[in-house]
């Protein structure tokens, strides 16, 4: 049986469900603290045969799947998913391009701009996003000129370089409550309603989760967005609009020790069989570099 390397920064709750399942499964599993690693590709050994990426920094995890997968180490997600998600700007061009229904999105560099964008889409409020981030972190809703001026000032002030592009995303009026679906291979496993009397509504910033049914127009939608930016292990964000659902945002490094209990569905023990197929996939592919072949001339 291949040998599951579980790569992470800390260990969290996700991370002690994944060895739980592991061990329930009799899957061999090996620890892999990223930050005390030297990914030399002279005198690396892997002792694993497929990489489960659970690194809290994004950069550090594009980087070591950068690495591994030069070594013909299947990773997941693999290194191309990992870039499309963990930027906004880049998930919603892959989704419109797509034809995935998803908010009207802009990316400016500076304040005239952006009004020029919110003017033509009708006016405040609009929601103001770094292109990177997670949990709910530096999301403004902007409801006038003189908050969109601040808030533009202090980014392009104390901001490091990707806070001074400025992702606008039109503000959607939601019942008080979105939709995370956990997207495993081309399968929608199941879903949560995450419900907050606040506009953010992820758990981190304290929203609560109940199990919401997977009906179709759920799944293929959910379905359409994990096809348009590579598929793998994925939790997307539903919003209820409207015009009907539409895809806010897509996660590569998923979290679910809130999800396991209210949907039934043990979501650690298909990401421990989803990577055992990856590894099984990959060993029965030509795995080797291919070279060019030099000139005589």
């Amino acid at each position: 049986m291949a040998v599951l390397g579980l790569l992470h920064s800390l260990i969290r709750a996700e991370e002690k469900m994944i060895l739980e399942a592991a061990r329930d499964l009799d899957v061999p599993i090996v620890l892999k603290d990223i930050r005390k690693e030297i990914f030399d590709p002279e005198t690396y050994q892997p002792d694993f045969d497929v990489a489960l990426e659970r690194s809290v920094s994004t950069v550090k995890g594009i980087y070591v799947s950068a690495f591994l997968e030069s070594m013909n180490i299947p990773v997941v997600n693999p290194l191309s998913v990992a870039e499309v998600c963990e930027d906004k700007f880049l998930t919603s061009l892959y989704l419109w391009k797509a034809g995935v229904p998803t908010m009207r999105f802009s990316l400016v560099f500076g304040l005239e701009e952006a009004m020029e964008v919110i003017e033509e889409w009708g006016g405040f409020p609009v929601v103001l996003k770094p292109p990177h981030g997670s949990w709910g972190r530096l999301l403004a809703k902007v409801n006038d000129r003189e908050a969109l001026e601040a808030i533009i000032e202090h980014k392009e002030v104390l901001g490091s370089p990707p806070h001074k592009a400025f992702y606008l995303q039109e503000y959607v009026r939601k019942p008080g409550r979105d939709i995370r679906v956990f997207v495993i291979g081309d399968e929608v496993v199941c879903a949560v309603y995450r419900e907050s009397s606040h506009w953010i509504t992820n758990t981190a910033r304290g929203g609560r989760t109940r199990n919401c049914p997977v009906y179709d127009q759920l799944r293929d939608i959910c379905v359409h967005a994990a096809k348009a930016i590579g598929g793998g292990l994925l939790a997307i964000d539903v919003f209820e609009t409207e015009k009907g659902l539409k895809i806010n945002e897509i996660n590569h490094t998923m979290e679910f020790r809130n999800s396991e209990e209210p949907t039934g569905i043990r979501i650690s023990h298909l990401i421990v069989e989803y990577c055992l197929q990856k590894a099984s996939q990959s060993h029965d592919k030509d795995r080797s570099i291919p070279f060019p072949e030099m000139s005589t001339d």
